[in-house]
């Protein structure tokens, strides 16, 4: 992911260079000439960058080559960050009383010195990128325009987001809810499970089920709780008792939320979906379980989940497993994705269209990702082209999606592809405002507009509908941070140091201002000291030395790990 974002970064760079600010800076220190032979590489460079992002997935010395440039760049971006403060500095000093005794506190206050000082700097980030230029031993394009994914293609409605398209799924729901209205159970709660590998839809037909109107009236209260790899019973109650009440518990004690459950689900016969569950520990599940036994007979849960393994733990009384779409009902679900409204298509067209369509082996969020790729495309030869470069890069594996997001992800523009990976910052199954998040964007400067008048608010929604466009809503894994971190709730359990560690922050060279914030409900490990185990969890989080800015709330601890501090305090 590192090549992903070079091309802005480029663009950045040159407009901070080109910035009166610097450029008066360069002027009044004598390396105004450095500057612009910088500013002439950078450019050199940027109409390569396009092609370079493309062929990086699939060619090995191209990513290496964007790898070094990307680590030359941020050492561009900061050097030239360093000037902005520096020209700040001096527009503040100019004219005060003591203009004088503040400017003997500052390494400039020798202009000669600090111009040279920086002159070098400059030039050897310019040596250093001209090298990395001359290096390349391979072909690049100069492309002049980033690529949009809606440039000029356009959709039927402004900020119109794809709709969930769901196709094949009736006989399914049907099945499903047969076994939800089955009365002649032996226990007052029993349990179907829906298994099938990632990309099938499970969720999709949970909510089909749940929403439908015959089982509406069949049961007298329903809750949905997203669990995901976090089987936490308490955090699980609390969703529970929010979908029931469409707010969330006045109280976050345990007890408290047992008897405010009790309460709510006592005689009374109900649905509750627990969707994605990858539990496999068998105490927590009777934890859980034993706190929803008090409902009506009847009562039923619906888990999701992608191993037989966990919904064999739960001990259902039969277990849903969901198949691919059949070839007709795949056709269908990628004609309503692929093809535009009114798109007369001819027969070597579709035929081309239903070969692409079986590689995706029944997965309609293969489907749908694939499809949303090729709307974009509209020639037989563009089709063509797809199905013999880049589809055949995918592995065709059966159990595993991401192969085919990957791909759906390399076809985005830069822009996107850093809007796309900030959302990594957010843990898994979080609920972001698309609103905050467009502002998030738009505080990082992802945001932009050649337009002045243009809303750059208009813009984000039109971002964030390229991006559900794009069909990355189950891309994950995303790395190589840069920017801001926020980590919160942290505590202490046994033998949580190497998940401390795991999060390999002293890796994240690039990442400028990190916040930590340890959990204050003081349930860690019985009997814990407190101060050192904060102390060991500061020490296993260790971040790299670059790291300019640092925050700590509520750290028990009396000290900082030897050479823990950043360099820059």
């Amino acid at each position: 992911m590192a090549e992903a974002f070079l091309f802005d970064l480029a663009i950045e760079i040159m407009t901070k260079l080109g910035s009166h600010a610097i450029q008066e800076i360069g002027l009044y220190w004598g390396f105004k000439d450095e500057l612009h032979k910088l500013n002439r590489m950078v450019s050199t460079i940027k109409v390569v960058l396009l092609h370079a992002e493309e062929l990086s997935s699939e060619n090995r010395q191209v990513k290496e080559w964007l790898s070094m440039l990307k680590d030359a760049f941020y050492d561009a971006d900061d050097l030239l960050d360093e000037l902005s403060l520096k020209a700040l500095q001096k527009q503040v000093m100019t004219g005060t009383r003591m203009a004088k005794e503040v400017r003997l506190f500052f390494s400039s206050s020798n202009p000669f010195a600090y111009g040279l000082k920086m002159a070098h700097k400059i030039k050897a980030i310019r040596e250093r990128l001209d090298e990395i230029a001359e290096n390349r031993k391979f072909f690049l394009e100069e492309r002049h325009e980033e690529r949009r994914i809606a440039a000029n293609k356009g959709r039927d409605q402004t900020h119109s987001f794809p709709p969930e398209v769901v196709v094949g799924r009736e006989h399914d729901k049907e099945a499903i809810i047969e076994l939800l209205l089955k009365s002649n159970d032996e226990e007052n709660v029993s349990i179907i499970p829906i298994i099938g590998i990632g990309g099938l839809g499970k969720t999709t037909l949970a909510q089909l089920v749940y929403n439908d109107e015959k089982v509406k009236g069949q049961f007298e209260l329903k809750a949905w709780a997203c669990v995901s790899d976090n089987f936490d019973v308490k955090l699980i109650v609390e969703k529970i008792l929010e979908s029931v009440s469409c707010q969330k518990p006045n109280s976050s004690e345990m007890d408290a939320l047992k008897s405010l459950l009790h309460e709510k689900i006592i005689g009374k016969k109900y649905l509750i979906v627990l969707d994605d569950i990858w539990n496999e520990d068998s105490e927590k599940w009777n934890r859980l379980k034993d706190l929803l036994v008090g409902g009506a007979r009847g009562s039923k849960i619906i888990i999701t989940t992608r191993l037989r393994k966990v919904a064999e733990l739960a001990r259902p009384i039969a277990m849903y497993e969901l198949q691919g779409l059949p070839k007709s009902e795949s056709w269908s679900l990628f004609e309503k994705i692929a093809f535009k409204r009114g798109q007369v298509v001819s027969q070597s067209h579709e035929d081309i269209g239903r070969e692409i369509v079986a590689k995706c082996l029944g997965v309609p969020l293969a489907i749908r990702t694939i499809g949303s790729l090729l709307y974009f495309k509209d020639s037989e030869s563009e089709w063509l082209s797809f199905e013999s470069k880049e589809l055949s890069k995918v592995d065709q594996c059966e159990s595993d999606i991401l192969p085919t997001l990957k791909l759906s992800y390399n076809y985005l523009p830069s822009h996107l592809k850093q809007c796309f990976a900030y959302c990594a910052l957010f843990p898994k199954d979080y609920k972001i405002d698309v609103d905050v998040l467009i502002h998030l964007w738009m505080a990082q400067g992802y945001v932009k507009s050649s337009d002045p008048s243009q809303c750059l608010i208009d813009v984000g929604l039109e971002y964030f509908g390229d991006l559900l466009w794009s069909g990355l809503g189950e891309l994950q894994g995303l790395n190589n941070l840069r920017g801001e971190l926020n980590i919160v709730n942290l505590r202490y359990v046994k033998n949580g140091t190497s998940e401390f560690k795991a999060a390999n922050l002293k890796e994240k060279q690039h990442l400028q201002s990190l916040a930590l914030k340890w959990n204050e409900d003081g349930d860690d490990i019985e009997g814990a000291n407190d101060v050192e185990n904060d102390e060991m969890g500061l020490e296993a989080l260790r971040p790299h030395q670059n790291l300019k800015d640092l925050s700590l709330y509520s750290y028990r601890g009396v000290k900082f790990p030897g050479g823990f501090l950043p360099s820059q305090i």
